[in-house]
Order: structure tokens, then C-alpha cells, then sequence
């Protein structure tokens, strides 16, 4: 249909080792006004994207030898843009915590219909352009460096020291953090995380925010089990301390 056509021909890479389905998904995309390569395991999908970076990688779980974890982890380390929507028939809530912890932009369960998997490719692609927006425009007003005692974060350039030593972060850990730290005092419930952070809001995703937590508070707090800046609001979330 004409009103499915995006407004530019985005690029696509269908991981999937089932080729009847990789067939399907990719001729619907196709059909939907989308570039679209596929690959059927893992180095393949490798090999693919360091050919020609796709904008978005629809990329199986359960490949054969090495799974969609280990390739999520491999893109995501030498690609921060490209946006990847992991796909499995295990509905299992690890795999969806594992899955975004390693990189993944979404996540979905099999089956699913065509219908879904067009809107949730479109929604990612949606962010990614924002982003892209973003980063094209240059630093924003509200970028500027924040400073609570010894630790300093730079959102333009997208660094975190504390005590002037640099402090390292994956992307997600530090789109939290910055996110928290622009709204300080202000307790965020699990859920508003996801959806300022992952763009996503779906309940069986929500114990993935305390895993980053986590990490957060064992990175940049002197005592993480008594934690200065990252509060827990029991019955709430969240929020950043500024002071006390």
C-alpha cells in the first residue's frame, strides 16, 4: 500500500536461518518500500554489515553456531548507531533482559505478525532518525556539562569522570544516567525509563533498568550498596540526588 512506503528508501538486514521465513519477512519489507539484504547465520550478518552498514538489523536469537547474542554484542561494539530488534521463539524474560543489555534496540517474541514487525521496525527507525537529528544539529542548549561534587557528565561529548579520573560507560548506562541527571530530585518509575531510554514500554523488559542500575552505582558511587547520586523511591523507581 502506497501510505506503508517510508519517506526514504531505509536500509535493512533480515538475519533469520529459516529461509521460508528470512524469504517472507524480507519480500514484505520489500513491499513496504524498504531496502532489504538478508544473511542466514551470524558471521554472515557480520560480513554484511561491514560491507554496507545497514540502518536496522532484524536479527534471530537461535542462529546455529554462534547465536544473535554474540553477533547483538559484536555490531553493537563497532556500530553505537545501527539499530538492532532481536527476534526469538523463547519467550523466556532472561533472553529479553540479556538481549538489551547487550545492545539490542527491541525485542521480539515469535510468532509475531507481519502487521507488528512492520510497526516495531518503523518505531526504531523513527528514533534512530531523531538521533541522527540530533547528532546532525550539533550540541543541544541543554547539553552542557553537569557537575554534582566529584563526578562530572558531558553530554556532547558523551563522557562521565569522577574525581577527574574517566569513568566508562556503555551507551545505555550513560543515556540513563544523563537522563536522570537532567531531572534530579524527580523519582521515574521503571517503565518511564524504558520508554525515555529504550523507547519502549513493556513490563517484561522493566527488571533490565535494574540491572543497569546496578552497574550504574558500581561505576560512579563510593558505596554502591549505600548509594549517593541513584536512590531507590521504594514503591517508585528511581531518581538522581543531587545534594545530601
Amino acid at each position: 500500500m502506497a501510505d506503508e512506503r517510508p519517506a526514504a528508501p531505509d536500509h535493512l538486514l533480515v538475519v533469520e536461518d529459516d529461509d521460508a521465513l528470512r524469504d517472507l519477512v524480507a519480500r514484505r519489507f520489500r513491499e513496504a518500500g524498504y531496502r532489504v539484504d538478508t544473511a542466514a547465520t551470524g558471521p554472515e550478518a557480520l560480513a554484511a554489515v561491514a560491507a554496507a552498514e545497514p540502518d536496522l538489523v532484524l536479527l534471530d536469537v537461535m542462529l546455529p553456531g554462534m547465536d544473535g547474542i554474540e553477533v547483538c554484542r559484536r555490531l553493537r561494539a563497532g556500530h553505537p548507531l545501527l539499530t538492532i530488534v532481536l527476534v526469538t521463539a523463547r519467550a523466556d524474560e532472561l533472553d529479553r533482559v540479556v538481549g538489551l543489555e547487550v545492545g539490542a534496540d527491541d525485542y521480539l517474541t515469535k510468532p509475531f505478525s507481519l502487521p507488528e514487525l512492520v510497526a516495531r521496525v518503523r518505531a526504531a527507525l523513527r528514533r534512530l532518525g531523531h538521533v541522527r537529528e540530533r547528532l546532525a544539529t550539533g550540541p543541544a542548549a541543554d547539553d552542557g556539562p553537569l557537575t554534582f561534587g566529584p563526578l562530572t557528565i558531558d553530554p556532547a561529548r558523551r563522557t562521565v569522570t569522577r574525581g577527574g579520573e574517566e569513568v566508562h560507560l556503555t551507551a545505555r548506562e550513560f543515556d540513563l544516567l544523563v537522563y536522570l541527571a537532567r531531572h534530579p530530585e524527580r523519582p521515574f518509575t521503571r517503565l518511564q525509563l524504558l520508554e525515555a531510554i529504550w523507547g519502549i514500554t513493556y513490563e517484561g523488559y522493566d527488571r533490565t533498568i535494574d540491572s543497569h542500575i546496578q552497574r550504574l552505582r558500581a561505576k560512579i558511587e563510593d558505596e554502591p550498596a549505600q548509594p549517593h547520586f541513584i536512590r531507590t523511591v521504594w514503591g517508585v523507581g528511581y531518581k538522581f540526588a543531587a545534594e545530601g
